[in-house]
């Protein structure tokens, strides 16, 4: 029996289910509304439902994937556990006092983000490590049970225990694990040295503080979705995409919850990689748009752009600053409030704006006829002929034109403006969003987005692909296939990962290098475990050095690859050729990103990081599809808005299902497939390739 994989995406709209079955590269999707209340019904019932569409049985599933925004929205809206937060005395107040940074900096009523533990519920235990892990004042555990006591009286059902200095030693914070274990075994613990053990006391205890907070729920959810799988045939043994973009046991996820607040996007970002390999392209902009949100991630050379912080639950969604930081690896994503759920309104000035309040699933858009009232970006595309009524998500759904029509009659009585011309605002002003987004975050990585391809995935992407492409001056988009469940694709075609890091403070030119490899290697000895764990479908191995450096007297870091090492020498020459190596592979990405060194200034390196990754073992290749030099007839046609004629043009509309390669034909035109629509425009040529991916070529852009 053929043995088939499962991914499944939990978004803030649609939960996506994708089943892949390697050896004969056979694909099937199905997409379900995701069930807010209760997030594993939606899984259970989309499961069933896909398996007995395609005549999948329970027992040839041997592998089950899986990502959700379930953590990231119990941050935001703030539904977590009661927690509380142990810390040194005198720091108690480290979550709020925050780096005393604002962000907006003419606001003089701004409001930080409140901390996930409030005053009454943070404690402080005597007791003291120096910066070198030493300690110089003895714990007080008697203090620290007695104080826990307190909290556990108050309701704390989470603890975060985050101590000064335990980055450079965990002993005080396994010593207080310990016996507030004995002492309270029902109490969840967190300790800062096994989440964040990391430089930079606000971010590691907001880290801290942050998986503390949604550890009872992940757990809870992860152990009752394990066993409703195991209920329905399923393995338990599911894997959880990381924010890293890898793959990892749910034990592991159990443990670290907080490592999974972007494993969609991250799974997104994958998705489009994969495919863009598969054209020879490198170089691309992944282009994941939602319900909820839209983003774009920065892939050169074929690696989604790796950052080792980000921030969650920002008070203003896209001010930087707002929110709570976060300290751990995560594909470097931006977004921006513009998904297919994001509410169009006149703000407070009259101007037409878009998001970032979303309608979601419950009630959703108004065109869903579940109680919506107010139109969103797929009501608008619905309007402008772009979305076909009768097939969206392959006809599961059915959707109300005149709702939409509706909506933006009174929007557009409010703007003076028609309902057509204010649904076209809305349409113009996603792309018009993301693209300035696009610009802005690929120049500050020095690169001219114009050089790049645009991968377009998620239910809205090849929707508003080819109007981004246009302002942007991208001059070829791709669109996978099942591009609107991209995400859960990419579950299951990642690779497994396991991320290490901790602070150290080392000078390539001076210090002893032994000491460096200790470090590295009781890293690497942290790292293998959840790789080995996974062996049998993952491998071989590969291990990648990193660290956060400075020039010494600088305030932030640069993150570099380092050589591979191990760095063992002989004698003095093999010792001054790694202390060069070191030093030179700091000095030469900090010279690629800032045009100059200062002189004479030596290099620190303050940060170790190590990554393991294992690619699986049966790569997916989906079966090809035979070429055909003829040219289908479209199934329809149907008036379509588009703003080069300024009016609806008479389209023809294909089914991306009777396509094959060699299909080619010039703007206006829409391929439909149950997942999305790929929207070609006048200034567009589309062709479908052998790997089945359709390649929109725009002959000019904007």
């Amino acid at each position: 029996m053929s043995k088939w994989s499962v991914g499944i995406d939990i978004g803030g709209t649609f939960t996506d289910l994708v089943a892949l079955q390697h050896a004969t590269g056979t694909q099937r999707s199905f997409k379900v509304l995701t069930t807010h209340g209760d997030p594993s019904m939606g899984v259970i019932e989309g499961i069933q439902q896909l398996m007995r569409n395609h005549g999948i049985p329970a027992d040839s599933v041997e592998l089950v994937v899986h990502a959700t925004t379930l953590f990231t929205n119990a941050l935001i809206e703030r539904r977590g556990a009661c927690t509380g937060l142990l810390t040194t005395q005198g720091f108690a107040d480290i979550a709020e006092m925050g780096n005393e940074r604002k962000y907006d900096l003419y606001d003089l009523q701004i409001e930080r983000a409140q901390p996930l533990a409030p005053r009454h519920l943070r404690a402080e235990v005597a007791g003291r490590l120096n910066a070198q892990g030493q300690e110089i004042e003895p714990l007080d555990i008697p203090q620290a049970l007695a104080a826990v006591d307190t909290l556990v009286h108050a309701g704390v059902e989470s603890l975060a225990i985050c101590l000064l200095h335990a980055y450079a030693s965990p002993q005080h914070e396994l010593a207080l694990q310990a016996a507030i274990q004995a002492r309270h075994p029902q109490l969840t613990l967190t300790l800062s040295s096994q989440t964040a053990p990391v430089i930079r006391e606000y971010e590691r205890t907001t880290t801290t503080l942050a998986n503390a907070y949604i550890k009872p729920m992940a757990c809870a959810y992860l152990d009752k979705l394990a066993d409703e799988l195991a209920a329905i045939g399923l393995p338990r043994g599911v894997l959880m995409m990381l924010s890293n973009g890898g793959l990892a046991r749910i034990d592991d996820a159990r443990e670290l919850p907080i490592a999974l607040l972007e494993s969609g996007p991250a799974a997104g970002a994958v998705s489009a990689v994969h495919h863009s390999l598969l054209e020879n392209h490198r170089d691309l902009l992944a282009f994941d748009m939602g319900g909820t949100t839209a983003k774009l991630c920065l892939v050169t050379q074929g690696q989604p752009s790796i950052s080792f912080g980000f921030e969650a639950a920002r008070r203003q969604r896209f001010a930087e600053g707002s929110g709570l930081p976060i300290h751990i690896t995560t594909v470097d994503l931006i977004e921006i409030g513009a998904g297919g759920g994001s509410i169009a309104h006149q703000d407070a000035l009259g101007l037409l704006k878009v998001g970032p309040r979303s309608a979601g699933s419950e009630p959703g858009p108004m065109c869903y006829g579940l109680g919506g009232d107010a139109p969103t970006v797929t009501d608008a595309n619905l309007l402008l002929g772009y979305l076909n009524p009768d097939f969206f998500a392959g006809g599961t759904l059915a959707m109300d034109r005149q709702q939409s029509e509706a909506g933006f009659a009174a929007l557009g009585q409010q703007l003076q403006h028609s309902a057509v011309a204010t649904a076209w605002g809305v349409h113009d002003i996603v792309a018009e969003n993301m693209a300035a987004a696009a610009r802005v975050h690929v120049s500050e990585r020095g690169q001219d987005p114009r050089k790049f391809v645009l991968v377009a995935t998620g239910g809205g992407g090849p929707l508003h692909a080819y109007y981004v492409a246009r302002k942007i001056g991208i001059s070829t988009i791709i669109a996978p296939p099942e591009a609107g469940v991209a995400s859960a694709f990419g579950l299951l075609v990642a690779t497994a990962r396991s991320d290490r890091s901790r602070t150290i403070s080392f000078k390539p030119a001076t210090d002893d290098l032994r000491a460096l490899e200790t470090q590295f290697t009781a890293l690497e000895t942290q790292a293998l475990p959840p790789l080995h764990a996974l062996e049998q479908g993952f491998g071989p191995i590969q291990l990648q050095r990193r660290a956060d450096g400075r020039f010494v007297g600088q305030g932030f870091n640069l993150t570099v690859d380092l050589p591979s090492g191990p760095y063992h020498f002989a004698d003095s020459a093999g010792e001054a050729a790694w202390r060069a190596q070191l030093d030179q592979a700091f000095r030469s990405e900090y010279q690629r990103k800032f045009g100059r060194v200062p002189p004479d200034v030596p290099v620190e390196l303050v940060n170790l990081r190590i990554t393991g990754e294992a690619p699986p073992v049966e790569p997916f290749h989906a079966a090809p599809l035979p070429a055909s030099h003829s040219t289908p007839e479209p199934v329809a046609h149907r008036d379509v808005y588009f703003h080069e004629v300024r009016d609806y043009v008479s389209t023809p509309i294909f089914r991306r299902a009777q396509l094959r390669p060699g299909f080619a034909m010039a703007g206006p035109l829409l391929v439909e497939e149950p997942s999305t629509t790929v929207v070609v425009g006048p200034l567009g040529r589309i062709t479908m390739t052998e790997h089945a991916n359709l390649v929109i070529t725009v002959e000019t852009a904007q």
